[in-house]
């Protein structure tokens, strides 16, 4: 995920397309020629006036430093710090670049974001320990008492039931604000998926496509010199099926040299090497 600032000429083609506008709509409700308007959202330097400027971020409600993409900021851009209660350490975080503000921003406005900090609270302000320790006091004592009058072991069914509905706070927290998380950060996955620095995990990767070949050659019904040949390629991802009879030949020749194949491959030399299928011109 890429935190950097959108270039001018992304958020005047950004913001068109999220009012769902062609550019000559654009032009009869601005009053902005289509060329202008075109100009504006094409690579390069721009030649913009001040009123141009003005008028498009008022049409989109939007600030002018947004809107030149000097800022990430569409609405609040003079919010007041004291409104927003951030301590000096979180300011000084925010300002460090040290973390993806970006990312934390999608996470902290997510639906479901709320039920995770309320959650938080609770643990932090140990609002339901009182509530969990009387609980697993009472199992405890009443499976002590069960245990000494019916002469029972801790691995009777109803003593084991007792102990397990016991419950360590940390853990169960630690389940909760997890399953708070999940849905959250799992959305805000889905919805970068289609990001230039996001990796396909669709699309095989070399290792993936190197134990492939790997497994085709391992398999392939040939002769043993064929096979160790196919091999070898797979590992250099050279197709097996591009050699040429004379490159073949010529491979056949070079692995003859290695003592770890000449146990392998038949000794009768280059000349005599194995006959290949004889491949259709192309």
């Amino acid at each position: 995920m890429d935190d950097a600032k959108l270039v001018m000429h992304e958020r005047f083609w950004e913001l068109r397309k999220d009012r769902g506008l062609t550019l000559e709509q654009l032009e009869k409700q601005t009053g902005i020629s289509k060329s202008a308007l075109g100009s504006y959202e094409a690579e390069g330097p721009k030649d913009i006036s001040h009123c141009a400027v003005v008028k498009l971020a008022e049409f989109y409600g939007v600030t002018t430093d947004y809107l030149l993409g000097l800022s990430a900021i569409k609405n609040h851009p003079n919010a007041d710090l004291n409104d927003l209660h951030l301590s000096d350490e979180m300011i000084a975080l925010l300002k460090s670049g040290k973390i993806n503000n970006r990312l934390l921003c999608e996470l902290a406005v997510h639906g479901d974001f709320r039920r995770l900090m309320v959650d938080l609270e609770i643990y932090v302000d140990r609002i339901v320990s009182t509530h969990i320790r009387d609980n697993n006091a009472m199992l405890k004592a009443q499976r002590k008492v069960v245990m000494e009058r019916e002469d029972l072991d801790d691995n009777e069914l109803n003593m084991r039931t007792l102990e397990l509905a016991q419950v360590d706070e940390d853990d169960y927290f630690t389940y909760t604000i997890f399953e708070d998380l999940r849905p959250i950060i799992r959305d805000v996955r889905e919805a970068h998926k289609a990001d230039i620095t996001t990796a396909d995990v669709d699309a095989e990767s070399p290792t993936e496509k190197a134990a492939r070949q790997l497994e085709s050659a391992l398999s392939y019904e040939g002769s043993t010199e064929e096979k160790i040949v196919k091999v070898l390629l797979s590992q250099l991802a050279i197709d097996y099926d591009t050699l040429t009879q004379e490159e073949f030949v010529t491979l056949i020749g070079i692995l003859n040299k290695s003592e770890h194949m000449k146990k392998h491959i038949s000794k009768r030399g280059k000349a005599f090497a194995p006959q290949r299928r004889k491949r259709k011109k192309r």
